[in-house]
Formats: structure tokens, sequence, C-alpha cells
């Protein structure tokens, strides 16, 4: 591990040495290459600076004791043996976590599909509430949100709805969003004060660049229509929606979003993208069947992630055993707590299966 590391920290500094080049600095692409890559760099470096300072501090410490001392001297060295012991293994446990493989799709910005399941009219109010949640979160953590498609019922909720975040690290924590979601209340419509359960999915998708997926012009049919609003209202008289069908696997995309057709179309190509990409990626994982069992859930709309119980204010998530009482301040976007526990359990899983390699 210290050899590995001695090289990172060695390219590190060659890389300092790159970003004050002239020739490196009147190269945007260039720049960027190498910022990109020291950034990703720079905490693992660190950890190791610290670990390495903490060590030699811990060997100095221990020859101290070794010399002639009074008591209280030798009381003071020995606390502080036990308190750079305690730091050197922790600094170690965070280096072998951020050295495990790292999600190349971690930084980009992603596409938030929710579709009403079980539950009717309810699951799509329930769409509505999960689309308001994950908008407050990206909100909270200063991203950028943009509404690429969406098809409203008449009593305001969405039979399906694309959302677009845009931020530093958002596929990175929004990732295990992925699945079922479930919902436990007393109806709009229930007149009789019953408790109904409603599902509604959700599927978190990296946005890709065209280099990452090839989408060639004869596979694709693009039909245009007028764009609606909630309750079939009509938002425009123009054919500026675009629907995007990719014939060789069937996939559909819409976007109704901007008034310019063209704008429609680029944002229907990314989606596309994206839903291709999120298919190969799958369709990749199913055939390795051990790095699937790595994963904090496997990702499938199916899988029944996270249950919503209004009269009891809880949310559960099923995959880390994980329950709270603030069901209130989690739709209102507050996932940091649930998301942490999630990163959580997906390190320790994949640092046991890397024990067990």
């Amino acid at each position: 591990m210290f050899e590995r590391l001695s090289l990172m920290e060695n390219r590190y500094d060659q890389l300092s040495q790159f970003l004050c080049d002239p020739e490196v600095v009147s190269d945007p692409n260039l720049l960027r290459t190498y910022a990109k890559e020291q950034s990703d760099l720079q905490e693992t470096v660190e950890t190791f600076r610290a670990l390495k300072d903490a060590q030699g501090q811990l060997s100095d410490a221990k020859a101290m004791l070794q010399e002639k001392l009074d008591d209280d001297m030798k009381e003071f060295v020995r606390a502080e043996i036990e308190q750079l012991q305690s730091e050197v293994e922790a600094l170690q446990d965070k280096l072998q976590i951020l050295l495990l493989p790292k999600d190349p799709n971690d930084d980009k910005n992603v596409f938030v599909e929710i579709r009403a399941a079980a539950g009717g009219e309810e699951a799509a109010l329930f769409a509505g509430t999960l689309l308001r949640m994950y908008t407050r979160f990206a909100e909270d953590q200063g991203w950028k949100t943009q509404m690429i498609d969406a098809h409203y019922t008449d009593m305001g909720g969405f039979r399906e709805v694309t959302l677009s975040i845009q931020g530093q690290g958002a596929f990175s924590k929004l990732k295990y969003e992925s699945g079922t979601h479930r919902v436990q209340r007393v109806p709009v419509t229930e007149s009789g004060g019953r408790i109904h359960t409603s599902t509604a999915t959700v599927a978190v998708l990296p946005e890709v660049e065209e280099v990452e997926v090839d989408v060639q012009e004869k596979d694709i049919r693009i039909d245009t229509f007028c764009s609606t609003g909630p309750g079939g209202q009509s938002v425009n008289t123009t054919q500026s929606a675009v629907r995007i069908t990719h014939m060789p696997t069937g996939i559909v995309v819409s976007c109704q979003d901007e008034k310019s057709q063209i704008k429609n179309r680029e944002k229907a190509m990314k989606v596309l993208r994206a839903r291709l990409f999120e298919k190969y990626q799958r369709e990749q994982q199913e055939e390795q069947a051990a790095a699937r069992k790595n994963q904090v859930g496997t990702g499938d709309r199916s899988e029944r992630i996270r249950t919503y119980n209004f009269p009891q204010s809880r949310v559960t998530d099923h995959r880390i055993g994980m329950t709270l009482h603030k069901l209130e301040q989690v739709l209102a976007g507050d996932l940091e707590e649930i998301i942490h526990g999630l990163v959580v359990a997906d390190r320790a899983s994949t640092l046991e299966a890397a024990a067990e390699a």
C-alpha cells in the first residue's frame, strides 16, 4: 500500500509543477485535465502525508520513553503515544477507503426519473412529493435543477417526470436513490380516513458525453408535438416538444421544457444517452455476479428500498435497516443522514469483498 501511495504522492507533486508551466496554463483543455487529476489525488495524498507525520511523531515518542524521565514525564509521553497510535490507526483506515476503486460516474450530473407505480392518483401525487424532496436536496447542495419532461395528472400529480440535476458529485450522492419508494398515508381522495400504500419508482442516471455513447441518426425516430402542462392544459401551440425513439432498444424519450424545438431535442438526446448508458451498464453488471454482490441494493426499480410512513412520521431505508422519525424534514430535502449511512454501508461491503479477494 505504501508503495502505491508514494507513487501517488510523486504524481501529485509532478502535477503541481505542470500546473505552473506556462505551456499548460495556456492550454485550457490540458490545464483542466491536470487540475482534475490533481484534485482527485489531493485528499489521498494529504491523508498519506498526515499518516507519515503521525508515524514519525509516534516513533519519536517511543524513543523518548526509553530515556531517563521522571514519573510525570513518562506518564505524559505514554498518553501521547496512546493518542498518536489512535491517530495512526484512524488515518490507515481512511486511506483504505480512499484507495477503494472509485465509481467513474461519481462526479457526473444526473437525470432523476420518477414514475408513479402502484396506487393510481395517490402514486402520482407521491411522485410529486419525491420530486420536491430531490429538488430541495439539490438546492441545499448548491446544485442546479431543471425540469426536462413531465406528464401530469388532473390532480396535479405526475405519471412520470424527469429532473436534471447539475452539480459536483451529484451522482455520488443520488445513485443510491434508484428503486421503489413506498408511501403509507391517508390519500386526499379517501373519505373514510383509511391508510393506503402506494409506490413510485426512481431511476438515477449519470449524464454522459457523446463519446461515451454513440447514437446513430439511422437508429432514432424524432417526432414533434405541442407541449402540455398540468391537467392537459396547453403550454404553447407550436410543435416545440420533441419525442425521440431509439429503435434498436425501444427506449422513448421526450422533452417539452423549452420553447425551442432545437433545445428540446438537445436535452432529449442527453437523456437518451443516459438511459442507453444505464442499460449497457446494467447488462454488464448482470454478467458480473460478483460485482453486483458488492452493491448496496441492485438499483433495480423493482426493489423496494424505502418506506415513508405518514401516521408514524417515519422513514425506513430497508437496505441498511435505518429508521428515522423525522418524515417532514426528509421530505423537505434533509437526506444527508440516510445517504451517509448508505455510503458507509457500501464502503464496508466493498472493503469486505476486497479482503476476501
